[in-house]
């Protein structure tokens, strides 16, 4: 994701290329302002009476619609990336919730029957916090396939479960259910009452909907058919635009074939790249800076002092 300064001037704005969509769709832009220079030339030199020139009425007429139809694909696709950042400030709060529970209503004095062992008691909630920063972690590099490697977890789970869970193909859904496995464990060394044993239960309930609507998003994508649509009336309409246009617009055509392919080829671009929110290209959600906010929030809950540094913008205003 980007963040840009709030400070920063309309005009340097205007000329920031990093993560605009004119990086993806340059090439295309200029064979469309190319063939609109050689339709211009063969125009004005007055080659063949004019045989290239199209009327631009039906131009105008298919702009407007493809506008329209580009709008509505856009809101379609801006609603999928929205729902991914608000399925994440859910789990950025579940989180949260669920480290403090397991901190405060995990107790050696919760039943009549819990065992004294305070160590044993204070390991397994240290245990519970860790499991739920790697469980953030796992969803992370799950959404964008990259299970392959699960180092970056052990510190957390340890070289066993992580070797046994490692061949799973949903590795957070595993630490969730080992997760509530220990949890059980909890109730049965009395460690945890009755009443509270639903409510944390309940959050885990909570991270897999939130997973879930996280896959839903993933695994769904905007239909091929439709996008492949809108591709290919896009290229039709910008390359034909020359030929429609030079006729009104003379020497200024390939300024004006320029703005407008821009603009189609533009909105086009950013639908393609927004419709997946959790992929790692500069205007995706920010998952790694979320995770890493969440441990240190986590970490200092257990009152820990080693934890890592906030990710902060790059150089080019860029967190990944």
């Amino acid at each position: 994701m980007i963040i840009q300064p709030r400070d920063e001037s309309w005009g340097r704005r205007l000329l920031h290329f990093h993560g605009s969509a004119l990086s993806k769709i340059r090439l295309r832009l200029a064979v469309v302002t190319l063939i609109a220079f050689g339709v211009t030339a063969y125009h004005l030199m007055q080659f063949g009476d004019g045989v290239l020139d199209l009327h631009i009425a039906p131009f105008s007429l298919i702009g407007l619609a493809l506008g329209i139809f580009l709008g509505f694909r856009n809101n379609a696709a801006y609603d999928r990336y929205w729902e991914g950042r608000k399925l994440w400030g859910s789990l950025v709060n579940t989180s949260r919730s669920f480290a403090r529970m397991s901190l405060n209503v995990l107790t050696n004095q919760a039943t009549d029957h819990a065992e004294p062992n305070q160590s044993a008691l204070e390991q397994l909630q240290t245990e519970l916090v860790h499991r739920t920063i790697a469980y953030v972690h796992s969803l992370r590099l799950h959404l964008r396939h990259q299970t392959d490697d699960l180092s970056e977890l052990e510190p957390l789970l340890g070289h066993e479960e992580i070797t046994e869970i490692g061949g799973q193909l949903n590795v957070p859904a595993a630490i969730l259910q080992r997760t509530s496995a220990r949890i059980k464990e909890a109730r049965e060394r009395g460690w945890l009452s009755d009443y509270h044993l639903p409510l944390l239960e309940e959050q885990l309930t909570t991270f897999t909907d939130i997973q879930g609507g996280c896959e839903r998003i993933k695994n769904t994508p905007i239909p091929y058919a439709y996008t492949i649509l809108i591709h290919r009336i896009v290229a039709v309409y910008c390359f034909g635009l020359p030929f429609g246009v030079v006729s009104t617009t003379l020497w200024a055509t390939p300024i004006v074939v320029c703005l407008i392919a821009y603009a189609f080829f533009g909105l086009d671009a950013v639908g393609d790249e927004i419709e997946d929110p959790f992929g790692e290209e500069v205007n995706d959600l920010p998952l790694c800076q979320l995770s890493t906010m969440i441990e240190i929030n986590l970490r200092e809950a257990l009152g820990e002092t080693e934890v890592p540094k906030p990710l902060l913008p790059d150089e080019r205003h860029t967190v990944r």
